[in-house]
């Protein structure tokens, strides 16, 4: 039997969440450096999953198959596609990140205060978290993806609702109250989305007599599995329903920017670049491979529902006050983008939409994190509180601006290569939506040069005027994250290369094919 790779890099993490949280209350460093050593091991076998994948290979690759609740006809599959394989090196790459720029989040607080941090339950947590969004990407069985969907629900909870940050101005019970608010909400709003989903799931094994994806594919493929156009379109939209709240598509955005702001930046990265990934990976991977007749008819609807995430998103974001909902709204925004691209049904919209994940995700945490650095500084979210800061701490308002020039697609920087892919794609097919898409540029400029221009230029503000500059610690997290922005800016090709392969067959899955184009080139 060949070493199984994939569920080794799903349980190292989830081992090391356990031996985290195992270590002595007093022992806060040793989980620390515990719980950064497992995510860097977790990344080593990611980087080996990405080696040993053949992007002109099999669609799923690296498979493993085993009995589980044979009388449901549920089993234990994983396996892995270009998709699949980018995302969980995005994933297994960021969690290092997070767990330094959280290095002192779960401490605990002030001497006197009555809320203890438990710093190994944060850690674990967050590797906890890791476990169970590599297990989604790798799950090849529609049941075992959905129990990891919702299971990683639990720890993000307890990741909102018990370690907010402690800059909050109203006090550590307002505080309290509104992390418990923020937590609460996120939880129900997934929960509802998965019951829906959980309704769908039990109907498709109906239908279909098991729950291998591969299996239903290529019995949809090959015409022994015929479904009731009704059905289908009913099962389609349980699925989509769960993914569009977890990804998240406007009207069903409203629980992150509360989530957001309340937590500690490194877990709004994990939230936003991270655990919000599965949700638009799993429209890839199972609702255009499971529903290619439903996709195509609700095609129409979801475009105009993610246009309206990409305006609303941005406008909203112009009109923030508060930094991490500007950038919550800004997320919104880009994951709109996503799934424009995704159901634009050209391969330049869905190899766009999946270069868009990985480079949101790297975009997201450089920003975030150094606004995060920045917040720990003043001790304050609000927009208002600062100004002058490139003259007290240029490094700091150096790396902030270069996240921010990513964020708002600036070319040279990696975000900008997807944007352009995903309305090139969107364009070629749906000329109307691709050029009013295009406004979302312009207002994330505005958004992200404003939010630069109140808080780093201008007359230094008497609180921030002994601010230090970012430490050793902090550089370690923001420097190779600027460098792959400029890196995959530059030269995407090694993740556009895996990544097409998979594009292709998910468009043979609809049955689709790129328009041609409307004038031929000269020859």
């Amino acid at each position: 039997m060949s070493f199984p790779l994939l569920t080794a890099t799903a349980v190292l993490p989830a081992v090391g969440a356990v031996a985290t949280a195992a270590v002595p209350a007093a022992r806060r460093t040793v989980a620390k450096w515990l719980a950064l050593l497992v995510s860097l091991a977790t990344l080593v076998l990611a980087i080996v999953v990405m080696v040993r994948f053949d992007p002109g290979g099999a669609r799923y690759q690296l498979t493993e198959s085993h009995a589980w609740i044979s009388d449901f006809g549920v089993r234990y599959e994983l396996g892995v596609d270009g998709i699949a394989v980018v995302l969980i090196a995005l994933t297994a790459l960021l969690m290092p990140f997070i767990i330094l720029a959280g290095w002192n989040d779960a401490d605990p607080l002030e001497t006197g205060s009555k809320r203890w941090r438990p710093t190994q339950g944060f850690f674990a947590l967050i590797l906890a978290v890791e476990a169970m969004v590599i297990i989604s990407f790798e799950a090849t069985d529609v049941f075992l993806f959905y129990i990891f969907f919702e299971a990683m629900l639990i720890p993000m909870y307890f990741l909102i609702g018990g370690f907010g940050d402690r800059a909050h101005a109203q006090g550590e019970k307002a505080a309290s109250t509104q992390r418990s608010y923020a937590a609460v909400k996120f939880l129900l709003y997934n929960l509802v989305g998965g019951l829906i989903m959980l309704a769908a799931v039990i109907g498709l094994y109906t239908v279909a007599g098991n729950f291998s994806l591969a299996e239903i594919a290529q019995a949809r493929a090959n015409g022994t599995l015929h479904m009731a156009t009704s059905t289908e379109r009913w099962l389609f939209l349980g699925f989509f329903f769960a993914f569009a709240v977890k990804a998240p598509l406007w009207p069903l955005h409203t629980w992150l920017p509360n989530a957001m702001q309340e937590s500690t930046a490194p877990v709004a990265v994990l939230i936003t670049a991270v655990v919000d990934k599965v949700g638009t990976f799993a429209m890839l991977r199972f609702c255009l491979q499971l529903f290619p007749e439903a996709s195509k008819w609700a095609t129409p609807t979801i475009l105009v529902l993610a246009l309206i995430s990409i305006i609303y998103g941005a406008l909203l974001a112009v009109g923030q006050r508060d930094i991490k909902r500007l950038v919550a709204y800004a997320s919104i925004s880009h994951f709109g983008f996503i799934i424009l691209g995704i159901f634009a049904m050209t391969s330049q919209g869905q190899s766009g939409a999946t270069l868009y994940m990985v480079n949101h995700g790297i975009s997201t945490a450089a920003l975030m994190l150094v606004a995060g650095f920045l917040i720990s500084r003043r001790g304050s979210r609000l927009i208002a509180d600062y100004g002058g800061v490139q003259k007290v701490a240029p490094v700091l308002a150096g790396t902030f601006l270069i996240g921010g020039l990513a964020t708002l697609s600036l070319p040279g920087l990696a975000p900008f290569v997807s944007e352009f892919l995903v309305l090139v794609g969107t364009f070629t097919r749906y000329p109307a939506i691709g050029i009013i898409a295009t406004f979302g540029i312009v207002l994330a400029a505005l958004y992200t040069l404003v939010l630069y221009q109140r808080t780093m230029t201008g007359p230094v503000k008497p609180a921030v005027s002994a601010m230090p500059d970012l430490k050793a610690r902090e550089l370690l997290v923001v420097t190779p994250l600027i460098v792959l922005l400029i890196f995959l800016g530059v030269y995407p090709k090694p993740v556009t290369d895996i990544v097409n392969p998979a594009v292709k067959q998910t468009m043979s899955d609809v049955h689709k094919t790129d328009p041609k184009p409307a004038v031929e080139a000269a020859k």
